[in-house]
């Protein structure tokens, strides 16, 4: 009995041990950063981190506090393809699914993001954003969000356009994978908050970046009971009127830019980010948001594309777009000089 008493208190002790280094530690394998080059950019990363997760540093935020917000097209994965991933969907619906017959205004909004894709541009439209989403709304209505979701899987299934060796699901940025896992690791959650349909969102993010799909927030369409026919939501109880399944409406609710990601982490994290990642001007609120008057020390990071050789990128545009993030104090992260590879090493651009 004595014998049994002290290996089991033994093994309990080593237990107790194991717990509190790898609690210590920040638990499981580490990430390398296999795919990031020694760069100013992932430095900066890793000593805020460093400071902020150590319970001595006058910087140090409690685990609760830990929220990083990611902008996805272009920060997270591919933007150019040869347009954002859910204008190329929009634009399969509508020209190329032979399941669906598009009607002439939502084949009027797909070929221009045709047209416009030749040049690797989105169209020449005002508040194109708008027309995009009051479109995708309306050739998506009627799915389930499960269907729907399905849909979108299925077309990243195919290969990327202007590329060899990539499809759509693989076009996630391979350094930001490790980013992510990296903060994960340390105690941080994790949030996708992009202009992008959020249900898009979730079948591109929440599989490759362990992010749950109650941290994805995007842009929305109403979704309605089947029965539920032109009756407003507050005067209709769902399942009132036969069998009802919830279903995509045909109306736009949220473009999610701008000022609209602010408003979007204001209601639905409800607590103010420490870290914020973005690629453009539509990620320029949400990192003022990020990093003013917050009673914790935060930063955000801006990736450009100025990489011609593995990627898309505008030089011209992207240029400014250093000059401006710099003067805003952002931490710039260069596709170019940062990453050892973006989406693979056997993945290469089509020119």
């Amino acid at each position: 009995m004595r014998t049994t008493k002290r290996i089991f208190s033994s093994v309990l002790t080593m237990i107790i041990i194991s717990v509190m280094v790898l609690g210590f530690s920040g638990c499981g394998k580490k990430v390398s950063f296999e795919y990031w080059n020694e760069c100013s950019s992932l430095t900066a990363l890793k000593d805020y981190v460093k400071n902020v997760t150590n319970k001595n540093s006058p910087d140090y935020i409690p685990v609760e506090d830990r929220i990083a917000v990611f902008d996805m097209d272009g920060t997270l994965c591919g933007e150019l393809f040869p347009e954002y991933l859910e204008y190329l969907l929009l634009a399969y619906r509508c020209l190329d699914d032979p399941t669906y017959n598009a009607s002439d205004e939502l084949k009027e909004v797909a070929n221009l993001i045709r047209e416009s894709g030749k040049n690797y541009k989105t169209p020449n439209v005002p508040n194109f954003d708008v027309v995009h989403g009051t479109a995708q709304a309306e050739a998506f209505k009627g799915l389930t969000p499960n269907e729907f979701i399905q849909y979108v899987k299925d077309f990243l299934q195919h290969d990327a356009e202007g590329f060899k060796n990539l499809k759509y699901a693989d076009s996630i940025y391979k350094p930001m994978i490790e980013v992510v896992a990296f903060l994960q690791e340390n105690g941080f959650t994790t949030y996708v908050v992009s202009g992008s349909d959020r249900m898009i969102c979730r079948a591109v993010a929440c599989e490759k970046l362990n992010i749950p799909e109650s941290q994805i927030i995007g842009m929305d369409v109403t979704l309605v009971a089947t029965h539920q026919g032109e009756k407003d939501s507050l005067q209709y109880q769902f399942n009132s009127e036969g069998d009802d399944t919830l279903i995509r409406g045909d109306t736009l609710w949220i473009k999610n830019l701008k000022m609209n990601k602010v408003f979007n982490i204001a209601q639905e994290i409800g607590k103010q980010p420490v870290l914020s990642f973005g690629n453009s001007s539509g990620d320029v609120s949400m990192h003022e948001y990020t990093v003013t008057n917050n009673k914790y020390k935060a930063m955000a990071f801006m990736l450009v594309a100025d990489d011609t050789e593995r990627d898309h990128a505008d030089m011209n545009e992207t240029n400014k777009r250093i000059a401006s993030w710099k003067e805003h104090g952002y931490t710039i992260i260069s596709m170019r000089d940062d990453f050892k590879t973006i989406y693979g090493y056997d993945v290469e651009m089509v020119k």
